[in-house]
């Protein structure tokens, strides 16, 4: 049996994070069920979404947000998310995350669909890696921090309807031990792998949510999945995303004609929310038979994509398109669960001594679809609160 204060199960942004935080109170054990490294945040493209720029606000990014929820977003949760996410951004900027600037040292803001007004900030197109990255280091060099890689929570333990901590699994050694806790965060990310193309890790498989569950928990509007727009359509290769900032930066979707289509399902466009430009895409494909559509950049100066979006041209070479000659051929695919398990914003469950953050949780921050780049905000917003 192993014992702590606290007992973190997931090792994206929320979950370290909240290491990160929590160990000043408190001792912790982390258990991840593959590498520190082997999570969705560090697969994050696009970026986090924060108003930083002078001509942004708080009001139009609350306003973005619920538009692109469909009016289903809990207004209280979206306003004070969206109002901590500059103290967010500053904080993992001294944890070491090094976020694109201008020539003028200026934050590199990304526009990305649904939004009003440039908000994102990223790492090139591998911001997730980054802060990934930055956590790692953190919580490696933490010594009240205790981590189990390779080591799978398969259940929750409870007595008089508090949950105590989880048995897990050592996936080397078929041993199963007691993880015990004050508090269990349920840090697990989503289940995008229900779906043959999704952007998530193969391990994406809503295990935190079922655990909850199983305990008793409420789960919340888990038919609210989001699907991305572009993946990178491939026999071999299902799980890449193509970022939307491509689209932001003026990457238009083609039809088999070679024709745009976006125009005639939305005034925004390819700039449009995610739902309807998958919805659009999906559409296409139905009416022409197809099995992809295209996403063309290539018209753009072949330095600033390389510069601007090294892992997706390196990973399109790869696959054999070369994104500044030819459009890339793409597909929706499940991206994010919207809903999870039924938390406040601190990520306190219906059951005593459960929490959950990050896509684990369904605070109604997100309603029925998310807004850009607002994923890795919630996630340190939730994680900061809880602890």
């Amino acid at each position: 049996m192993r014992i702590s204060d606290y007992l973190v199960i997931g090792s994206g942004l929320a979950g370290l994070l909240f290491c990160v935080k929590s160990s000043a109170h408190g001792t912790v054990n982390l258990v991840t069920k593959r590498s520190l490294m082997d999570c969705a945040t560090a697969w994050a493209q696009g970026g986090i979404a924060a108003v930083v720029g002078p001509e942004d606000s708080f009001e139009s990014h609350v306003e973005d947000t619920m538009k692109a929820g469909a009016g289903l977003c809990r207004r209280d949760v979206v306003e004070g998310f969206i109002s901590s996410a500059p103290e967010r951004i500053r904080e993992l900027v001294q944890l070491g995350v090094d976020f694109s600037k201008d020539k003028s040292g200026e934050y590199e803001l990304g526009l990305e669909g649904g939004h009003s007004k440039r908000r994102v900030l990223h790492v090139k197109d591998h911001t997730g890696l980054d802060i990934q990255r930055a956590l790692v280091e953190a919580v490696r060099h933490n010594d009240r921090v205790s981590i189990y890689e390779n080591h799978m929570a398969i259940n929750l333990f409870t007595h008089n309807n508090r949950v105590l901590g989880a048995y897990v699994l050592d996936t080397k050694s078929g041993a199963i031990e007691r993880f015990v806790a004050r508090a269990t965060i349920l840090a697990t990310g989503g289940a995008g792998k229900v779906f043959r193309y999704t952007s998530n890790p193969e391990h994406a498989t809503g295990d935190g949510i079922a655990m909850a569950y199983r305990a008793g928990a409420t789960v919340t509007n888990l038919e609210f999945i989001q699907f991305h727009p572009t993946l990178l359509y491939h026999p071999l290769i299902r799980s890449f995303l193509i970022t939307e900032a491509l689209r932001g930066e003026g990457a238009v979707l083609l039809g088999h004609d070679g024709r745009r289509f976006m125009p005639k399902y939305d005034e925004r466009a390819e700039l449009a929310p995610r739902d309807i430009v998958a919805r659009a895409i999906d559409d296409e494909l139905k009416r022409s038979g197809a099995d992809h559509v295209w996403l063309d950049i290539s018209f753009k100066n072949p330095d600033f994509i390389r510069g601007r979006f090294p892992q997706v041209y390196e990973t399109c070479l790869q696959a054999g398109v070369d994104i500044t000659k030819e459009p890339i051929p793409v597909v929706p695919g499940a991206h994010y669960l919207c809903g999870g398990v039924k938390t406040d914003v601190c990520g306190r469950t219906d059951v005593d001594g459960l929490y959950a953050i990050g896509e684990t949780a369904g605070t109604g921050f997100h309603g029925a679809n998310r807004l850009a780049s607002n994923s890795l905000l919630e996630a340190a917003v939730m994680a900061h609160n809880a602890a």
